[in-house]
């Protein structure tokens, strides 16, 4: 039995009916050439067929009295592959939309926990010769960063590669995977070990939330934004179900951006997201006179190969006050440049300390129901992960995207996750689907202000539709 971690444990906690803590990512793919008629058939049965013997895909919850209050894992030897596994097909020719669809029905269902916390969907009858594969978990057994690189670990950079290996039949141990936790001799030993680290960190955490709340370091923003959140139609109680919109662009647009300007790519998403969001808002006549802030986890080197998170966070004010794009991205890069370096200062211990901290007001309003009533500390999560800088294949089958699907708590009706793959970058909008029914507007907005932002550091853009708005799914 291996006991969840102090972060992986909160996710348990955080799970409502109204916000499952579910994570996801929707894989594109094109079929090889001369694939044959009953390609998809087969490659199901060759997944259906694999053991599950790879952490934390045999891994359930403990189901015992006291379970959410100190959640544990314990491992199934005789998992019902059947239920994990599905085929679904869309009428065909199924377009962008169907697909969005379905699969924002499918997010919207919680995770059984009375089973191992994963779901994987093979979806056939995507127009244009091409499949889809929606995998989606429970928070507490993956992050976005634990699930992307199981995705890299699991698909091949060769498309001649064959007979591929389903991602729960990989020993464990590869490359991003889960280990079994190995059971402690001493257990007074080591929760006294534990302790002494806790009480060792309390100080160094102490430390830098003085530096971090401190407005004359941090005169663009910092801890202390949290405190000066406004209340947005982002900042409304949520219902279970979901909408999804994703974005899908060139890197070399963002590079060309970041070479002209010295930003690195995630500021630039920042930017371009606090533009979308200024302009949306501004539609509803709901753009507050304080700027939005922005929660950006920020995820950490996992030395042990564990299953679970790895992440920490920090708030970023974002330029919502003004249109002047440049100027934005200088504020934004003076923040997180500086949150990073003080989060990299900080030990593990700390660290942990600090992530729970920023997640205690979540889980004592999920916990009370007074989340959407408790005054928000931040109006929407962007995130960045990358995926792989290369090109991926499937039993031959080229990943064409991988668009994240993530969590939504009470009260915070909006996610953004960013995903770098090979040479495309996508940007996947979750939002609650009867407080944001006009998600992919905001989706779409991000690539008029990518163009705006190109023309004003001089990149000359040639303004088509596609270019402007990217590769659109929404649902």
């Amino acid at each position: 039995m291996n006991r969840l971690g102090p972060i992986d444990a909160a996710f348990i906690t955080l799970e409502t009916p109204r916000t499952p803590m579910n994570i996801g990512a929707l894989l594109t793919f094109r079929l090889p050439d001369k694939a044959p008629r009953d390609y998809l058939r087969q490659l199901f049965q060759a997944l259906r067929e694999q053991a599950v013997i790879t952490p934390p895909f045999n891994y359930k919850l403990v189901q015992k009295r006291f379970a959410r209050v100190a959640p544990a894992w314990e491992t199934v030897a005789n998992l019902d592959i059947d239920y994990h596994l599905r085929h679904s097909s869309l009428p065909w020719p199924g377009g962008e939309r169907e697909l969005g669809v379905l699969v924002a029905r499918l997010h919207s269902n919680a995770i059984d926990l009375a089973r191992p916390p994963w779901e994987m969907h093979l979806i056939e009858g995507l127009e244009r010769r091409r499949f889809a594969i929606y995998f989606k978990a429970h928070h507490a057994a993956w992050d976005g960063i634990g699930a992307l690189g199981m995705v890299k670990t699991w698909l091949s950079p060769s498309p001649s590669m064959r007979n591929a290996i389903a991602p729960w039949a990989l020993p464990p141990g590869v490359e991003g995977r889960g280990k079994e936790v190995a059971q402690m001799g001493n257990v007074l030993r080591r929760t006294l070990e534990l302790a002494g680290d806790q009480l060792r960190s309390a100080g160094e955490l102490a430390r830098t939330l003085r530096k971090m709340t401190n407005r004359a370091e941090n005169p663009e923003g910092g801890a202390y934004s949290a405190l000066e959140t406004p209340r947005t139609p982002f900042n409304v109680p949520i219902t279970p179900q979901r909408r999804l919109a994703t974005q899908l662009y060139e890197l070399s647009r963002f590079k060309a951006i970041g070479d002209a300007t010295g930003a690195p790519i995630n500021d630039i998403c920042l930017v371009i997201c606090a533009a979308a969001a200024r302009r949306y808002l501004r539609e509803l006549n709901a753009l507050p006179d304080k700027p939005l802030i922005a929660s950006m986890p920020v995820g950490l080197a996992r030395a042990d190969g564990k299953a679970g998170n790895a992440v920490a966070g920090l708030v970023c004010p974002l330029p919502t006050m003004h249109d002047d794009l440049l100027r934005g991205l200088g504020d934004v890069g003076a923040v997180t440049r500086r949150g990073k370096e003080q989060l990299r200062a900080m030990s593990p211990s700390a660290l942990q300390q600090f992530t729970l901290l920023g997640m205690s007001p979540l889980i004592l309003g999920q916990m009370t129901g007074l989340a959407a009533k408790a005054p928000p500390i931040f109006n929407f999560v962007v995130s960045n992960v990358v995926a792989s800088k290369q090109r991926l294949y499937l039993n031959g089958a080229e990943l064409e995207a991988m668009y994240p699907i993530s969590v939504l708590f009470d009260g915070y009706a909006l996610n953004v996750t960013v995903v770098g793959y090979a040479d495309r970058l996508s940007i996947g909008f979750t939002g609650c689907r009867d407080a944001l029914p006009s998600l992919q507007r905001l989706a779409v907005y991000t690539g008029d202000a990518l163009v705006a932002l190109e023309q004003s550091v001089g990149i000359k853009t040639a303004v088509r539709r596609r270019a402007a708005q990217g590769h659109r799914k929404g649902a």
